[in-house]
């Protein structure tokens, strides 16, 4: 049996910042500072006052012991065992030994010192010590309040000094996010990697590297981009001659073998060629308002048995049709091609939702998403299917992610932007088309 703490109040997210742990590292630094060298300079002024009024305070008692044996006045302030003597000072006159001690007389600082008399009594003398508590008072306000300014003045310059570092620092991280959702134009930009005499703090190394990364990966990618492009160009020629000479070709089993071939090899060149496009961000849309129920039919219809659309409610979106048809259509061939019937297109406003009931998508598409030329298993296929429909939802700045059901199967949605008008949808009960 295991037990399981209970965790205390989580703090807010912003103290997780540099900036924020960066005042809270210069304030204790500066209480701590400032403590010390409050005690040190308070315990210094303070036996120095003291020690004043202690030497004093006895050479006041050697003046009046002397009196006191030659039997003249003693004085004010001075006397034989007298009224709000402390008793512990006493007990060390009559011990035989002078001492002093700071105590309050009459709601008053006083500094007394005695020694020891004739009789088992003990003679004393108080001097006033309210001025010297009034200059240790004023001396502890003085430190507390200069502690505070400077903790003060400490915090505003480390706080400009700090937030200057974590904004450029935000920027870089900003920069890098922008690099990995795919804008591999963004640069850092930093004004100290420019001049290479000028002296780089690591923040400035940061950037440059990040800058240096960017710009060699959009290179190799760029390259990549042209030769995935120029091979499939350079393909479509041939391929088109191929497929008209199979079409001459006498029918029979060679014949269809070739052609289906040739078929797939020109459908291999096109998806390349629509995949380079997309890097490319050639692409630009064609906008127009549809209905979205109906464009799904269209869809479902083309994709021949096995495929069921349910509509829980039609709206009328802005996109472009010939690519959400695309992305749609992709979607439902990987659920009959890899999945399992039945598969369900289901319309719920500007949500889409494409499911079969197979083994589900494999654990690193959901987790990162379609890979071209990858695939799991033993499945026929080149990963371009998928990839294009995320690529062509991207372009409709619509949102597509993949899932796989608790109960299993495959789980696509499609999230179009949708800006809802009052009185401009109906809704619309389930209905089902086969």
């Amino acid at each position: 049996m295991s037990r399981h703490r209970p965790r205390g109040p989580r703090l807010p997210a912003w103290t997780a910042t540099l900036t924020w742990k960066a005042a809270v590292f210069i304030t204790v630094m500066c209480c701590a500072l400032a403590a010390l060298l409050g005690m040190l300079v308070h315990v210094s002024v303070t036996n120095q006052t003291v020690g004043q009024a202690r030497e004093r305070a006895l050479d006041r008692l050697a003046e009046v012991t002397e009196r006191y044996e030659a039997g003249d006045r003693l004085g004010y302030g001075a006397g034989v065992d007298p009224k709000g003597l402390p008793r512990p000072l006493r007990e060390l006159a009559l011990s035989g030994e002078r001492g002093t001690m700071v105590a309050a007389h009459e709601s008053r600082p006083t500094m007394w010192a005695a020694g020891p008399a004739d009789g088992g009594r003990a003679i004393a003398v108080q001097v006033d010590y309210a001025q010297g508590a009034r200059t240790i008072d004023g001396l502890d306000r003085a430190i507390l309040g200069s502690s505070v300014l400077a903790i003060g003045a400490t915090l505003l310059v480390g706080a400009f000094a700090v937030t200057r570092v974590t904004r450029r620092l935000h920027q870089t991280a900003q920069v890098a996010r922008r690099i990995s959702a795919g804008d591999l134009d963004a640069r850092v930009n930093d004004p100290r990697t420019k001049g290479p005499a000028r002296r780089q703090d690591e923040v400035a190394a940061v950037a440059g590297a990040l800058d240096t990364m960017a710009s060699s990966l959009q290179g190799k990618l760029l390259s990549e981009q042209r030769f995935t492009a120029d091979v499939a160009h350079e393909l479509r020629t041939p391929l088109t001659g191929l497929h008209a000479a199979a079409e001459l070709l006498e029918p029979g089993r060679p014949t269809e073998l070739v052609r289906d071939r040739v078929a797939a090899l020109r459908t291999l060149t096109e998806d390349l060629l629509e995949i380079s496009r997309l890097d490319a961000r050639s692409e630009r849309v064609d906008l127009d308002a549809h209905r979205l129920a109906p464009l799904a039919e269209r869809v479902v219809r083309g994709c021949g048995e096995g495929v069921e659309l349910v509509v829980v409610r039609d709206v009328c979106v802005e996109t472009d049709r010939r690519r959400l048809e695309r992305v749609l259509g992709n979607l439902v061939a990987n659920a009959l091609k890899h999945g399992r019937a039945p598969v369900v297109v289901t319309v719920d406003g500007p949500v889409v939702t494409v499911r079969d009931h197979g083994d589900g998508y494999p654990g690193y598409l959901v987790e990162h998403g379609p890979q071209r030329f990858r695939t799991e298993g033993t499945s026929k296929g080149h990963g371009l299917g998928l990839t294009i429909a995320l690529g062509q939802a991207a372009v409709l700045g619509a949102r597509l992610t993949f899932a796989n059901a608790p109960d299993g199967g495959a789980v696509a949605t499609l999230r179009l932007p949708f800006t809802e008008t009052p009185g401009g949808d109906a809704a619309e009960g389930p209905e089902s088309t086969t």
